[in-house]
């Protein structure tokens, strides 16, 4: 009998033994369970501005750690090999519990740590490990920060909010066809941003994509919806390069960020080029 997975839009109907499309979560004997939690692929002592994260602590290192899976499938994922893969392709993997992970942000605090970021894979498929981490973090007066696509239930953004500090959530483009193409929901999305601006720190980021989603139209669009919030929200308007599947298109012309970005800036008071 399959059991209904609620952590995200795509709601997958799963067997006893089957994996969802994020390869982070399986039906185990009628219960959805997460089956990332505690297993960490990457951790790193990363700069506050790489997350990117501009406007919170800037200046500071921030602990980074990932796990696998993600619920979407962008053919330009720089963490293909862990965001893309289950148990089974991942070639190292350590279990950490909450209290280890926790500890080693305390451990870092002499090296400049201010806290803990789940990031590099996609945190909301795998977010009882982020919630039980978090909440020890908090308890030790050190900071939270989730770098997502967003595409989490409301019931996962109401169990991780309180615990969050801060957020980069990507937005991809404000294109609902846009979205389908990576296998997401833009108002899954939007409603994720609207949820998490007055409890959290936010900052968006959008990928700007060669022929996809790099028009001037489109960037006011966004822009215009984001002031529409709050026109203090940060806008980090990245470059593309050519990765994983998508290796058939150049990387953003330069220029064209920058323009993108003054047009942004019009609606927003806080924009930023990023990977030029």
């Amino acid at each position: 009998m399959k059991t209904v997975c609620g952590t995200c839009m795509h709601h997958c109907g799963l067997e006893p033994g089957q994996k969802g499309r994020c390869m982070a979560r399986t039906n185990r004997e009628g219960v959805i369970i997460c089956e990332t939690y505690g297993r960490v692929t990457s951790l790193a002592l990363d700069p506050i501005e790489k997350k990117p994260l501009k406007r919170f602590h800037p200046g500071s290192r921030i602990l980074s750690v990932g796990s696998y899976g993600c619920n979407l499938s962008c053919p330009f994922c720089q963490n293909h090999e862990i965001s893309m893969a289950g148990r089974e392709e991942i070639p190292t993997w350590v279990y950490l519990t909450p209290e280890e992970l926790a500890e080693r942000a305390r451990a870092y605090q002499r090296m400049g740590n201010i806290g803990l970021a789940f990031t590099y894979n996609e945190p909301l498929v795998g977010w009882e490990y982020v919630r039980d981490t978090f909440r020890l973090v908090k308890e030790s007066g050190m900071a939270t920060a989730l770098v997502t696509n967003g595409c989490g239930s409301p019931e996962v953004l109401e169990a991780l909010l309180p615990l969050t500090d801060a957020m980069n959530i990507d937005l991809k483009g404000v294109q609902e066809t846009y979205y389908r193409k990576l296998g997401g929901s833009l108002e899954t999305v939007k409603a994720s941003i609207v949820k998490a601006a007055p409890v959290c720190h936010v900052e968006l980021t959008t990928l700007i994509v060669p022929g996809e989603n790099d028009t001037l139209e489109e960037t006011e669009a966004e822009a215009a919806w984001i002031a529409s919030i709050d026109r203090d929200i940060p806008l980090h308007i990245t470059r593309f390069f050519p990765r994983h599947h998508m290796t058939d298109r150049q990387a953003t012309d330069v220029g064209l960020l920058y323009r993108l970005a003054e047009t942004a800036g019009k609606y927003l008071r806080h924009v930023y080029v990023g990977n030029v």
